[in-house]
Parts: C-alpha cells; structure tokens; sequence
C-alpha cells in the first residue's frame, strides 16, 4: 500500500490563530461518491480522510482494530470502516444511509456524502445528491458501466450537478490495463451523451492502494491528467455563475430587535445587491429600494450569492417569511400550477389528489399532483405509463398549489426550483421535485370579480353558511342522520342542501371507483362544491364515508374559520356490518367487492370532530336532536 504523502498545512503548528483564519476563509466544497454496489465508494472516502490527516489517532487505533476484526480487506486497513458507522452496515459490508464526513486541505474544505449503492436506498442518493456541488461516479474496473452507476449519473444530471468526475475505481486488480480503462470510459461517454451530460473528468484510481488519490501514480504512467484530490481542490464550484444572475433572496425571518429596527433576514440564491438597489417584493409585487445590508460583522457595501444577510427597505412593504426579494427589474414568475419532475421517496405510493405540504425555499403551501404523465425507466430511458408513483420512481407529472408561489425553473435556480412533499399526516418528507415551467392555463386563469359576494348571500338568508360534513362507516347511519337534521332545520326555516355519496355518483362522480385515489378525487370533487354552495349561503349537508384525515381537513381548509363542521357517526364495525342494509360487507367478505372500508380499505376516525354522535345509543332522530342542540349555539 502506499504510503500517504499529501501534505497539511504547516502553518497549524507555526500559529494556529493564523491557520484559523485562513481556514476560515477557504472556499468550501460538497461533492458525493456514487456508483454500483462494491464500486469501492466508502474505501475511496476512507482514503481521502487518511491521506489529509483528518483522523486522530485514537480513531486509527480503532480502525486498524476493527480492520482485522470485520474489515474486507484480509490484515490491511480497511478505510470503509471509517465512513459505515452503522452495526448493519459493518456487518453485511455495504452502505445503507447517507455519510457525511468533513476534511480539508491547504486549498479548500469539503463535505462528501457517502451515497448508497443498492437500488432501494436511491431516495438516499438523491438526498445526499441534492445539495452537491460535484459527484465522483465511481466504476469497478473490472465490471464497467453497470444499472447503478447509469442511475445515480441520470439522477446527478436531473438534480443539476455540473461537475462530474468518472473515477475508474480498482485499477491493482486489473493490472492497470489502460486498453480496460479506455473502453470503460468510451462505454461511459456514449451513456452520458445520451442523458445530457455535457462533460466529465475521467481519472484511473485505486481507492484501496492510493493510486492517483493524491498524486500522480507511477503504476498509470499514460494518464497525464490531475490527481483527484488536486481537482478537487481546483474545480470551479457554481456560486461564480450564481452571482452573475438576477438578485435574488427568499425571506427566512423579519429581524424586529427593537422598534427602530425592522430588516428581512435570508440567503441570497442570486445575484447581488447594494444599498440604493430598487428590488421587488413578491408574491405581492410592491417595490422598495435597499437603504442598507445588515450582518454580524457590520454593514456591507454590497451582498453577493451564497452570503446570509438582513436587508432594510426604504418604505414601509409588507414582506414576511416566504417572500422573495428580487431585483425590480428581473422579478421571477408566479404561479399555482406546474410541470415538475417528481422522484418519489416514501413507501406508501403517491396518493393522487391529495392534499401533500410543499416546501419550495422558504414557501409553503398546499398541493396535489395529479396522475404523472409517465415515469422514466432510468436503464433504458423510455417513458411508461403509470397511475402513480412507487418508493423511488421518477415521474413526470403537474401539480396545483393552493395558493401562487415564487418560482423559477430548476435548471435556472435549485432554490427557487426545488421543492419536497411532506404528507400532511405522517409529517414524512415524501418527495422531492424540479419544477420545469408554470403551466401556461395559470397564467390565463383568474377569479373574476363580482358584485355580491358570500356575505350578501347568506344576509338575504338570514343564515351563517355551514357545512356539516358527516363521516362513518357504510352502515353507520350517516345519510339517514343527514336527513333528519335537513328535515329539523327547514322546520326551522334554514336553507338547506344534502349532497349523499351514493347520489353524487350517480352524476358529477359517476366516472371514479373505489380506489384510494379514486376516493380521494371524490372528497376533493365534493368539498369543491360544498364549498360553492356555502358560498351562496347554504347549509350544506354531506354524507360520505370520507375515509381519509387528510381529505376531509383538505375541505376543512377550503372554508372560513367555523364554517367547517365535521360530524362524526361513530358506530363499531361489528355494528355496521350486523345491520349491512345494502349486503356490501358480506360482498367484501366474500371479495367480491374491493376496496371496502373497514375490511380491505382503512377509515382513519377522526380526532377531534366538533360533533360526535353513537349510534349504539341513538336513535337517528335523537341523534339529529343531538346535533341540532349542538349548533344552535354556533354563530
């Protein structure tokens, strides 16, 4: 093995003060290993931290330990071990989550993720992937291009990594063949073309042995290029080209210390800005002019890409967080419905028409995605038809938020581009996501104004709009409930509408089924009209199964404060299904009906209902009385 020759800073032992202040200011860069499984990815990190002195020495005593205990490498050290921290990991010999590992050299400083290799642990690459500012794809010289290295390269270049270096891994045992070498990186440029990388940097390596890790090897006498430390500590990293574009700073914070003092606190993703600068709040659109450039230092004369800084406007604009602060004459667009590419990561498939949290920067809102358009099959680049999305699959689909976001296309900003999906319930990050353009409908879309409003429609009542949204099981008594509560409040004059899930498929619903998603486009079509007839004034009554937390407080978001009144007919299972009036359950029993709720399909109850009747103990009609007591307060 040989010996690591890399050189630290000197000036550490000379004065330290001064080291740390040049360290201070070197320049950082993130990059990710990548490739197949075995690719030697873990080793290659483990060499780059031992040759650049960033590990102690009661960390090497441990690592030569554990070498012979469960390395792989026979008495040798076995540099992996410095990266696979978990017992799983160490145990079977793989990478399951993402490393991350800091070290530096006289030059630079770097954070590198250790990506797994394996297909089911892709959503970890992206993850790791997702804030590279380079990616080392590393190849197993004697295999070549394998599933793997083409599927973490496709997802590299989908993410917007520029930098991509080819590290033929694993040269020893291949007797440094450069005829091997030459074919693989031939393969791998035929592949690459095909995807749109534009430009790599091939390199022959030995990760185990330190073959062109920090030096020139005297085992590759044909490879004239640097060693991989030396271009790491070289390569141009993308905050130049961030600042030569329009100024741009989303709002994380108003920094409010005292009544004299009001600024808005952010990372600039673009440009530059001075003092005097006119700049553009938005969604809003008002405009100011930069009085001043706030940080902990001190005042700055100016603020550049990829610099934290507070700003003061000049006038008194209303901006908050989740706002973006852009050049007034370069603002990005706005818009509440997109194209995006969607790479899932949860292992409950997408739900279409779901109501997902979306984080784009430091926005968030509400959003649904409608059937994807295709996904992509990464190994052969073909476009398949798919329903939804699978853990790890990459789709194309549009989505709608629930109100107008900032945004550029993610191949012009990450920040401004990228988002994830969080499900509301789980609070699980879900998805992650590129937007490429607004879809031009939302451009051309508008609520058109008009002269009487919710307001005037419920006075000419005399009425508060009210939707009382009943939800159980098939059989709990829900519509015979919702009827009797009609009948009671026209007795008492209220104008009234009952909208039951059987009849509503008779007509608006008639084209959807009985699948999750099939369910979920019912609520969403249903709450959608409630909505408008709550608008006119009515009380509207509904009577759906409504299985799901997250459709019915979908709907609840759609409406004023106290407007949304969710009922819950709790009736046992045991109870529905003894009464079974329509024979559904015993049809589920039998399977010949899927998708049944409370058999094969889930009802999630709800948690907090403002109304809650049990139909064991009830009558239909004293449960109307029930709930007609318990509205009666409500203004």
């Amino acid at each position: 093995m040989a010996d690591p020759i890399y050189k630290t800073d000197a000036l550490i032992a000379e004065d330290i003060d001064a080291y740390l202040e040049q360290h201070q200011h070197k320049s950082l860069l993130r990059f990710i290993t990548c490739g197949s499984v075995d690719d030697g990815k873990s080793t290659l990190i483990g060499r780059l931290l031992y040759d650049s002195k960033m590990i102690f020495e009661d960390q090497l005593e441990a690592l030569q330990s554990d070498s012979k205990r469960v390395g792989t490498q026979g008495q040798e050290i076995d540099f992996a071990l410095l990266v696979d921290g978990l017992a799983a990991e160490r145990e079977q010999g793989i990478t399951i989550d993402v490393a991350y590992r800091f070290f530096a050299t006289e030059k630079r400083k770097f954070i590198v993720a250790d990506c797994p290799g394996h297909e089911q642990y892709t959503r970890n690459m992206f993850t790791g992937a997702s804030t590279a500012d380079l990616a080392v794809i590393l190849i197993d010289a004697r295999k070549g291009v394998l599933v793997q290295t083409r599927r973490h390269s496709y997802l590299c270049n989908l993410i917007g990594i520029k930098n991509i270096v080819l590290a033929v891994n694993k040269m020893d045992l291949i007797n440094y063949d450069q005829a091997k070498y030459d074919a693989i990186v031939a393969d791998y440029a035929a592949f690459a073309a095909e995807i749109g990388i534009k430009s790599f940097t091939a390199m022959p390596i030995s990760g185990f042995k330190g073959d062109n890790i920090t030096a020139n090897s005297a085992n590759t006498p044909w490879y004239g290029g640097k060693p991989l430390i030396e271009h790491l500590e070289t390569v141009e990293i993308d905050n130049a080209t961030d600042q030569t574009k329009p100024f741009r700073l989303s709002v994380q914070w108003v920094n409010r210390p005292n009544l004299d003092f009001r600024g808005f606190s952010g990372l600039i993703s673009g440009g530059s800005v001075k003092p005097g600068d006119a700049v553009r709040v938005l969604p809003g659109g008002k405009t100011s002019t930069i009085t001043k450039i706030v940080t902990l230092e001190g005042e700055l004369d100016e603020a550049v890409a990829g610099q934290s800084v507070t700003v003061c406007f000049a006038d008194e604009v209303d901006c908050s967080r989740g706002n973006v602060i852009a050049a007034a004459d370069s603002p990005p667009e706005v818009s509440d419905q997109f194209e995006a590419t969607i790479v899932w990561m949860d292992d409950d498939s997408l739900h279409v028409g779901r109501s997902y949290w979306l984080k784009l920067g430091t926005q968030t809102v509400s959003a649904t995605v409608q059937q994807p358009k295709y996904t992509i099959n990464v190994n052969t680049m073909e476009h398949l038809a798919t329903k939804t999305l699978e853990l790890n699959a990459i789709g194309v689909a549009e989505l709608a938020t629930d109100k107008p976001v900032v945004f550029e296309a993610y191949a012009d900003s990450r920040t401004l581009g990228g988002f994830i999906l969080i499900d509301k319930i789980s609070n699980r990050t879900v998805g992650a996501g590129m937007l490429h353009f607004s879809l031009r409908r939302a451009q051309n879309v508008h609520w058109q104004p008009t002269d009487i409003g919710r307001e005037e429609h419920a006075a000419l009542k005399n009425q508060k709009p009210r939707v009382l949204w009943f939800t159980g099981l098939s059989g709990s008594g829900k519509s015979t409930i919702a009827n009797e509560v009609e009948k009671q409040l026209h007795l008492m004059n209220r104008h009234t509408f009952l909208l039951d899930g059987d009849n509503v498929r008779h007509g608006l619903n008639r084209d959807l089924g009985f699948t999750e998603a099939d369910r979920i486009e019912n609520i969403r079509r249903v709450g959608e009209v409630a909505k408008l007839m709550a608008d006119a004034g009515l009380i509207v009554l509904t009577a759906f199964i409504s299985p799901f937390r997250a459709e019915r407080d979908m709907v609840r978001k759609m409406l004023p404060d106290g407007e949304f009144i969710e009922i819950f007919v709790d009736t046992p299972l045991e109870v529905a299904e003894a009464r079974d009036v329509k024979g559904l359950y015993k049809k589920a029993r039998s399977g010949q009906l899927k998708n049944f709720t409370g058999i094969d399909s889930p009802y999630e109850a709800p948690d907090n209902p403002e109304i809650r009747v049990n139909t064991v103990e009830m009558t239909p009609a004293e449960a109307a009385e029930h709930i007609i007591r318990k509205l009666l307060p409500l203004k």
